[in-house]
């Protein structure tokens, strides 16, 4: 008996060490105008934090280039409200982009090496999306 009790206790705290290892890999969360945001997505172990946490936004951004479709960070990201008010402006850390947008209409600009890219998006309450931006010039 006192094995098995022995055995879910180390098994607990195995798991909560590989939880807060994950955690750990998590950039930390910032705000814009009261919106929090991720962002990131260099190396493996961040990539692979970001990607399952990005259930809990509303709003994935991907960033590549080139023909082989290369990852890229320092894209400058403005998103505009339905009023065409600026609600979010920053630059991305890395080709992963996880923003708590409230429900509403919203138009995006992305801008890389001088190249800008625009989308729509309409977020609906407990909804996900996740938007590439590609440029064809790394």
């Amino acid at each position: 008996m006192k094995s098995r009790f022995a055995f879910a206790a180390v098994a607990s705290a195995a798991l909560a060490f590989s939880l807060a290892a994950g955690a750990a890999e998590l950039p930390a969360p910032q705000t814009m105008n009261g919106i929090t945001y991720l962002s990131g997505g260099i190396g493996h172990k961040e990539a692979v934090a970001l990607k399952a946490e990005a259930k809990s936004y509303p709003l994935a951004l991907v960033f590549s280039a080139g023909p082989r479709h290369a990852f890229v960070s320092e894209v400058k990201v403005t998103i505009k409200d339905k009023a065409g008010n600026v609600v979010f402006d920053s630059t991305s850390d890395g080709p992963l982009m996880l923003i708590k947008l409230p429900a509403g209409h919203y138009s995006i600009e992305a801008v890389q090496g001088g190249a800008t890219l625009h989308r729509t998006l309409q977020v609906a309450v407990h909804e996900h999306k996740q938007l590439a931006f590609y440029w064809q010039k790394a």
